[in-house]
């Protein structure tokens, strides 16, 4: 099947005429195929038969009986080009993708003046195409889903759409933000287990994919926002895929990472170079469920079987380093500390009748390790600043994501990554996040630039890896396994 580009629906939608001239509906065609046999797909706008001033949104399967597949509300207009009706469909749109995730409570949108957002038609034409993204997995029939989802992923993750939802983030705010992600990577989740069962599944959402990531520079501060399902993180190793354990596959299956990089940086320009100091300011990391908690307990294997972050991996590189002079790090994290203890004792009694003196003598002597469960580490690659963070089992000092547990530590009720996410002595908070501020981890990584650098733009790469790993945490299951994604970003600096 093959199909035309994406049009531009906000246009299309403008150029309509006013509601008093309408004698018959309006349709453009979304996905249309070359061969006659083969259905497409349609956005109709129609007018309310009882009601002139009222009309609506389709998207029509154009069978030779067509099938409506998602209506909007009715909107009251008098044309469509009016900035309160557009604004109108703009917010319906965001409203049924956000319903097709798991909070099921009706969101308050409210938005600054049409005319003061920038590039409106282009954050218009995301929202729709998100939305129709997502009728397409939960209702389109079958012989129209795998092409239109084909065409519709390629214009999501293209650079347009890309600089789009940058602009769409920012104006829902960081809350709608969290649950538009989550609605879509549900849909994401809820595809790819599909074709999964099918044995279809191809890899088509492996990361890095510009779904999962975006970023953005302002004044002094880099900032990554990242959201991955699991589904779509590379397995780097696993013992014992538990393929009979419903249970244990939907809890595992049903979960995103979400995760916040902020860096701070800070410009020096000095009488020979330009000094450029990067910090980190904040790193969070959580896994979330993607469905509520009723289905999660009805289907699920309990609340805390999920991945765990096990170790994170950033990349700081300016991409063009004809000017830059050196890069220096500070150092890493101390070793773990070990606090030896000796508690020596002496018991003693005395048990009559005896005929025989009856003491009884025993002594005890104990040693106590603390060992310290992240390691951060620096190291240089070239003009590249390497930031790591391992997270280690505090028993025996290994590093959990390229460790595997053997079966006896996993049945161990006092492991440590039992009750991991109630017990004090956890190296996460309790919803099982990790968070890792500048107050810790605050020394600088600095740079070197020629001071012919100064007053120009720098491009700077961020790429990472982050592991998550799975250990059994109440459910019983010899089940292990870490898996690896990547992202890859583009933050600017002006160096003045």
């Amino acid at each position: 099947m093959a199909y035309c580009s994406f049009p531009d629906v906000f246009r299309w939608i403008h150029a309509l005429p006013p509601l008093s001239e309408w004698t018959t509906d309006f349709s453009m065609s979304i996905c249309s195929s070359t061969s006659s046999s083969q259905p497409s797909l349609s956005l109709a706008m129609s007018r309310n038969p009882q009601s002139p001033k009222l009309c609506f949104a389709s998207l029509i399967a154009d069978f030779s009986i067509p099938i409506s597949l998602w209506t909007s509300k009715p909107i009251k207009a008098i044309k469509l080009s009016d900035d309160e009706t557009i604004s109108k469909l703009l917010v319906n749109f965001i409203e049924d993708v956000l319903r097709y995730g798991s909070n099921k409570y009706s969101p308050f949108i409210k938005f600054v003046k049409i005319d003061s957002i920038s590039k409106f038609p282009d954050i218009f034409n995301l929202a729709f195409l998100t939305l129709l993204f997502l009728v397409c997995i939960y209702e389109a029939p079958s012989d129209l889903r795998s092409g239109c989802l084909s065409t519709i992923k390629r214009h999501l993750t293209g650079c347009d759409s890309r600089q789009a939802s940058k602009l769409l983030m920012k104006l829902l705010g960081s809350n709608l933000e969290e649950q538009w992600m989550r609605s879509l990577n549900l849909a994401i989740t809820n595809w790819i287990a599909e074709l999964q069962a099918a044995h279809q599944y191809h890899g088509s959402f492996k990361t890095p994919s510009p779904l999962f990531s975006y970023a953005f520079s302002t004044s002094g501060l880099w900032k990554v926002q990242l959201y991955c399902p699991i589904i779509s993180m590379d397995v780097d190793n696993s013992n014992n895929r538990p393929a009979d354990d419903e249970r244990l596959q939907f809890s595992l299956k049903y979960h995103q990472i979400e995760g916040v990089f902020q860096f701070n940086y800070k410009v020096i320009v000095k009488e020979k170079w330009v000094e450029i100091m990067v910090n980190i300011d904040n790193i969070r990391c959580d896994v979330v469920k993607l469905v509520n908690e009723t289905l999660m307990r009805e289907r699920g294997a309990g609340a805390g079987e999920k991945h765990f972050p096990s170790r994170i991996f950033l990349q700081v590189t300016p991409t063009l380093q004809n000017q830059v002079l050196s890069v220096s790090v500070a150092k890493s994290s101390e070793n773990p500390r070990r606090e030896v203890g000796i508690d020596k004792s002496i018991e003693a009694s005395f048990e009559p009748p005896n005929p025989y003196l009856g003491l009884k003598v025993s002594a005890g002597e104990s040693t106590t390790v603390s060992l310290k469960p992240w390691k951060f580490e620096q190291s240089v690659y070239g003009y590249s600043a390497n930031l790591n963070w391992f997270l280690h089992d505090s028993v025996d000092g290994k590093e959990v994501f390229s460790s595997r547990p053997s079966k006896v530590e996993l049945m161990n009720p006092r492991s440590w990554f039992k009750d991991r996410y109630s017990s004090a002595y956890r190296p996460f908070t309790r919803q099982g996040g990790i968070i890792f501020a500048g107050d810790q981890y605050g020394e600088s990584v600095r740079w070197k630039v020629d001071r012919a650098a100064a007053g120009k733009t720098m491009e700077w790469e961020i790429r990472g890896w982050l592991w998550l790993t799975y250990w059994p945490n109440k459910h019983k299951t010899f089940h292990s396994e870490t898996r690896r994604l990547q992202f890859r970003e583009a933050v600017l600096l002006n160096v003045a």
